[in-house]
């Protein structure tokens, strides 16, 4: 168990850490125009962050107990496919999200 004073210096630290990113691009450099060579890079955040949060939802789903299931694994592919074919974000989520249900209802 870690003691009290321990935990609040490492809340105040990832606290004044977290602020300290955000005001860099907030305070120190929101009123000014971004390179355009950090806008095309930036552009690219949401897309490689959102794989690294699903993946492991995916692979090691906890409903399973970390074992990998045909509707999770199934459902993953269409989204993927979806997206890559279709362009659209929203209607792969909403494809992917009725691939996983209809397949919990089929398979268990």
């Amino acid at each position: 168990m870690i003691d009290k004073t321990s935990l609040w210096i490492v809340i105040i630290l990832l606290g004044l850490g977290s602020f300290g990113l955000r005001f860099v691009f907030t305070g120190l450099v929101g009123d000014r125009p971004l390179p355009p060579w950090l806008l095309r890079h930036l552009r690219y955040t949401a897309v490689a962050v959102l794989p690294g949060l699903v993946a492991p939802l995916v692979v090691w789903p906890a409903a399973t107990g970390g074992a990998l299931d045909a509707p999770r694994m199934i459902a993953a592919l269409v989204t993927l496919a979806a997206g890559y074919f279709l362009r659209n974000v929203i209607l792969a989520i909403v494809l992917g999200a009725l691939t996983l249900y209809g397949g919990l209802a089929v398979f268990g």
